[in-house]
């Protein structure tokens, strides 16, 4: 559990600090029961994931659950979410990013577990 919380606080500062080094016009409001939901998931990803015992699930649970308290936090702290990256047509910051990322990341850490553990998975839980 310490490694996805030490993720998640690394997320959350460097999204931050990048939020208030590169002020934006560009943001998006996001409404009381969306950064709730931010935060039910990153409660849940730091919660549960851990309990896989899988260091690499861990670790990309905790950039997950990062990016979606940074998103919390930005939302209450700034009433909408900066944006200050913009390639193309899309604005989005380190949060948008570290929750796509780790996402993208734990699902294929959480496949690659029950691959080598595939004979324990009919075991009754």
């Amino acid at each position: 559990m310490r490694l996805a919380l030490a993720a998640a606080a690394v997320v959350v500062a460097a999204t931050l600090a990048d939020d208030l080094l590169q002020p934006s016009r560009l943001s998006h409001a996001r409404s009381p029961i969306g950064l709730a939901g931010a935060g039910a998931l990153a409660a849940a990803l730091l919660v549960l994931v851990p309990r896989a015992r899988s260091r690499a699930m861990s670790l990309f649970g905790g950039i997950a659950a990062g990016g979606a308290v940074a998103t919390l936090v930005a939302g209450v702290a700034w009433r909408g979410v900066p944006n200050p990256l913009v390639r193309g047509g899309v604005a989005f910051n380190l949060a948008d990013l570290a929750i796509g990322a780790g996402d993208a990341l734990l699902i294929g850490a959480a496949l690659l577990y029950a691959w080598r553990n595939r004979g324990r998975l009919s075991e009754a839980v």
